[in-house]
């Protein structure tokens, strides 16, 4: 079972020299935080940045963003992070968890945007990114040079349309992909172009070559439903949350897991739990030491912790505009697009994810 990475562990990666750096405030938050988080927000002028931060909410850096962000990701060993627009943005931010290198604005080439999240390579050499091609109408996976410059080099395809969130599996090599099943054009904004043709799925692909290893779409009685959001269990099954792009009042599943060799499943929750997040995942993370799934709901204004064991056992969080979410040693922390962190009033309003770095 992966081990928490905590502040220790973060300013070993960072180096002495961040910590040192910093101005009294930060240096007094950071040296009595249990973990450091990465978030991009929007700030009380009107601005973008993103922001590494206590679990008590307390900022320790902040960089500037030239966009709205979305997701920020980051590669432990090598202290990299890049922070990716919101759909249809087509820039990201590579910068260094220790403030290390000046931070570089990268973007993709004409043709596609982002869809607002990415992971990097085992090695931390390279950043894959969900895109559009919206020309083509297909999803695809920008790969970037994080040693050179972040330089796009090559794609993959997602084997998909409307790709939303992907992650690196367990074994280094495997891309888990969930193809949205939405058609957009930035010419229409953030409007969906084929809600009545939607195919969503779960991909798995071979991120040397490409390959499509498994795909599992979803069946046509829930071709309303987006698969959005993914994480990896202890055990490295892989678990999604969605969207449904159909009437309020229906019941429909909104997490499963899936795998390749192992058919999608989905976990049956009690009604009152989809209603409480107006049947909208904002975001899914495993707590892969108590195995407990954590989801938010913007929409709903809830986050709900279910037991995949249990899944009749629920705890409902009232918390308004809640998306983000992490781990930590008391379970989770949450941030609010409202504006506020782990339960603390904060001037930021914070986009939808976090990410424990």
């Amino acid at each position: 079972m992966p081990r928490l990475f905590g502040r220790r562990d973060f300013l070993r990666a960072a180096g002495a020299s961040f910590a040192a750096a910093l101005a009294p405030r930060p240096a007094v938050a950071l040296a009595k935080a249990d973990a450091v988080f990465v978030s991009a927000y929007k700030a009380p002028n009107g601005s973008y940045g993103v922001a590494t931060l206590t679990e008590a909410g307390e900022i320790v850096h902040t960089y500037r963003l030239p966009m709205r962000g979305h997701d920020v990701v980051a590669h432990h060993a090598s202290g990299r992070c890049a922070a990716f627009a919101r759909r249809p943005g087509t820039h990201g931010l590579a910068f260094d968890s220790g403030d290390r290198a000046r931070p570089q604005v990268f973007s993709t080439p004409a043709g596609r945007h982002f869809y607002g999240h990415g992971a990097f390579s085992a090695d931390g050499r390279l950043l894959y990114a969900t895109e559009n091609d919206f020309d083509g109408v297909r999803g695809v996976v920008g790969i970037y040079d994080a040693t050179d410059g972040y330089n796009r080099i090559g794609e993959l395809p997602t084997h998909g349309l409307g790709p939303h969130e992907l992650m690196l599996m367990p074994d280094g090599r495997t891309l888990a992909i969930a193809n949205g099943g939405i058609e957009t054009h930035p010419d229409y904004g953030r409007a969906q172009l084929n809600l009545s043709a939607m195919q969503s799925s779960i991909a798995f692909v071979d991120c040397e070559t490409g390959d499509l290893l498994a795909r599992h779409d979803l069946p046509k009685a829930l071709s309303r439903l987006s698969t959005r959001h993914v994480d990896v269990d202890a055990e490295g099954r892989l678990w999604f949350g969605c969207q449904y792009q159909g009437e309020a009042g229906d019941h429909v599943p909104l997490i499963g897991h899936a795998g390749i060799g192992e058919p999608m499943q989905w976990l049956e929750m009690p009604e009152e739990a989809g209603a409480a997040l107006l049947n909208y995942v904002g975001a899914i993370v495993i707590n892969r030491h108590s195995g407990v799934i954590g989801v938010t709901s913007p929409k709903g204004n809830a986050a709900i912790e279910i037991r995949p064991d249990a899944p009749g056992d629920i705890t409902v969080r009232r918390i308004e505009g809640v998306s983000g979410i992490a781990i930590d040693k008391a379970g989770f922390v949450y941030s609010s697009m409202a504006g506020s962190f782990n339960g603390r009033p904060t001037p930021q309003l914070w986009d939808n994810h976090i990410r424990l770095i």
